[in-house]
């Protein structure tokens, strides 16, 4: 099994908000995140597909195709938006790190004729990231 990964770069903003908190709970749990406005982050993406290559290409999967999934399933709809309202796949949900990969791997994991989609490690900062696998089959 060999693994291969496209990195993507977005901007967005967002605001880190439970409805069903109070005013007070909300920021002392979500801090500065919790801004009324929102902020900003420049995201990296990366998203890595296994499998084994294909004899005749030599790939697991073209990366120019890899890389038009990303762009039409995600960044054409996260880019330089605001997470929480823009976003029609994102509503409802509170835009942390953790649950924008679970809905991203979401919008991802049915679009592959090649390979199989095997991660998603999501970099809010340069320092802090989540990876996500999808749900355990059994």
């Amino acid at each position: 099994m060999l693994y291969i990964t496209k990195s993507v770069t977005f901007s967005a903003s967002h605001r880190l908000y439970n409805p069903e908190f109070s005013d007070e709970e909300n920021e002392r749990i979500f801090d500065k995140c919790n801004n009324f406005y929102g902020h900003g982050h420049n995201y990296t993406l990366e998203v890595t597909v296994a499998g084994e290559p294909n004899p005749k290409t030599g790939y697991i999967i073209d990366l120019k195709i890899l890389k038009k999934i990303i762009q039409d399933e995600i960044l054409s709809k996260v880019d330089h938006k605001h997470l929480n309202h823009d976003v029609e796949f994102l509503k409802g949900i509170i835009p942390t790190v953790e649950n924008l990969a679970i809905a991203f791997w979401n919008r991802l994991e049915n679009n592959f004729q090649d390979g199989k989609l095997h991660c998603i490690r999501l970099y809010e900062t340069e320092n802090s990231y989540v990876e996500y696998f999808g749900k355990k089959r059994d």
